[in-house]
């Protein structure tokens, strides 16, 4: 009998033992799914709203994620950028103002040090280990030689192509892939088939805007029978002295050939003694090499700054009625002077029917040297046309970007100049530009001043020009 009751009062401990464990067992998962870990899951969903809060609001795009927004929160405040580049006198004041809601925005200091100079000093600087953080090249070509040194940061190792693709016409992207690399962003352009003239002193002459080739020569030819000389040109630009006569080049070459023989041009498969491009030459000598032509005379072309050489398309009566230019000269025009009434434009004629309505453009391209963080925020800001808006508010430029509207520009003048570009029958940019670096801004702009000014005659220039041809 002793024995059953221990038996029994064992069976009751071994119950309750396991009937505690049991319940231990059940009421475990829900000690493990306590606040503790719902706690972590919501702060960090509370943390970007304190950073959104931070960020300042700004009229620009910004990318997610991005190095921009990061410098927006304060994060790179009191560092430095700097910039190099050709800007000069008042591009370079509008370069400023494009940068003031950047530094504004951002506590980020953009320190410009570029000039005329910039094609000629940026080899140095970079070959010395002082190349600038980002630097403005006008000529892909140029820039081609840093990025086959590995100089030039990838851009898409920090923005994604989908975004670049959101920012720009394809195009624009094409023209930046270097070596397989998207080299740069473009931040601003113009366009170059333009033909500039004083709209009220052309009127009260009775001139009337020449629609086709044929038109502008009677129209020289009568300006010639007035006593005066029909166009304003002039190429010296210090170290760069030669680009503005390459311009002209172009433009006759998309005027009398193909737009494959351009693009094998452009590309060194088409030599410069080719007929096609001798035929373009002789073309451009028929008005350059008429000392009634040019205001001064053919050998003021090579002496003749080129901003300066509109000027006495504004003396009162004009001395010469036509200067060819993109539209950013409208920055070295006589202060004061009124778009549509001391000025106009209209678009070059085509010469060959066959080739169409060619319009001719270039632009500036933004490339990283220096990889840092605030480098890499204002690499962003130049993918919007507010990095740009120094020009669009006074003039001289066209934002490259597809977020430009009608309402930036603070002319109606370049909106005009976008239309022209947009009807236009095929587009090509500045062939020197994308020439390699020794022949786009080297030979090709020497061997074209060496020839206008007498040194040497067309045959040796073409010839010379194939020679500097890297092979």
């Amino acid at each position: 009998m002793r024995t059953n009751i221990w038996k029994l009062l064992i069976f009751m401990l071994v119950t309750v033992f396991v009937m505690s464990a049991c319940q231990s067992a059940t009421e475990e998962p829900a000690a493990t799914e306590a606040p503790t870990t719902e706690e972590t899951v919501v702060e960090p969903t509370d943390a970007p709203a304190v950073d959104e809060e931070a960020m300042p609001e700004v009229g620009f795009a910004v990318r997610p994620g991005g190095a921009l927004e990061a410098a927006l929160k304060g994060e790179y405040a009191g560092t430095t950028v700097t910039v190099d580049g050709p800007f000069a006198d008042n591009d370079a004041v509008k370069f400023d103002q494009s940068m003031l809601a950047f530094e504004e925005a951002t506590g980020i200091d953009v320190v410009y040090i570029g000039g005329k100079e910039f094609e000629g000093s940026i080899s140095v600087r970079v070959d010395a280990g002082d190349a600038p953080d980002i630097a403005d090249f006008p000529q892909p070509g140029l820039l081609a030689s840093f990025v086959r040194t590995d100089k030039v940061v990838d851009v898409t190792s920090f923005i994604p192509i989908e975004w670049l693709q959101q920012q720009y016409n394809q195009s624009w992207i094409d023209m930046t892939t270097i070596e397989g690399q998207v080299s740069g962003v473009f931040h601003r352009f113009n366009g170059k088939s333009l033909v500039w003239y004083p709209i009220d002193d052309f009127e009260a002459a009775g001139y009337t805007v020449p629609t086709t080739w044929d038109e502008l020569v009677a129209l020289q030819d009568l300006i010639v029978a007035d006593g005066d000389a029909p166009w304003c040109i002039g190429i010296e630009s210090g170290a760069a002295t030669g680009w503005a006569a390459t311009d002209w080049m172009e433009e006759f070459m998309l005027r009398t050939t193909s737009l494959e023989n351009y693009d094998a041009w452009v590309a060194g498969s088409l030599p410069f003694s080719s007929p096609e491009v001798t035929n373009a030459a002789e073309s451009l000598a028929s008005i350059w090499f008429n000392d009634a032509y040019v205001y001064g005379g053919t050998a003021a072309i090579v002496t003749t700054n080129f901003g300066d050489s509109p000027a006495p398309m504004f003396e009162d009566p004009p001395k010469c009625w036509m200067h060819k230019q993109g539209n950013f000269i409208t920055g070295f025009f006589p202060e004061g002077s009124e778009a549509g009434v001391d000025y106009g434009f209209f678009y070059l004629p085509g010469i060959d029917p066959a080739y169409g309505n060619p319009f001719l453009v270039a632009g500036d391209i933004m490339t990283m040297f220096n990889d840092r963080p605030e480098v890499r925020a204002l690499m962003e800001y130049f993918t919007t046309p507010q990095s740009a808006q120094g020009w669009l508010d006074n003039g001289g430029a066209l934002a490259a970007h597809l977020a430009a509207t009608p309402d930036m520009y603070g002319t109606e003048l370049e909106a005009g100049i976008a239309a022209l570009v947009a009807n236009a029958t095929s587009f090509r940019f500045d062939a020197s530009d994308l020439m390699p670096g020794e022949v786009g801004a080297g030979s090709f702009w020497s061997e074209m001043t060496a020839w206008v000014s007498g040194a040497q005659d067309l045959a040796t220039t073409l010839a010379n020009i194939d020679a500097s041809w890297p092979r």
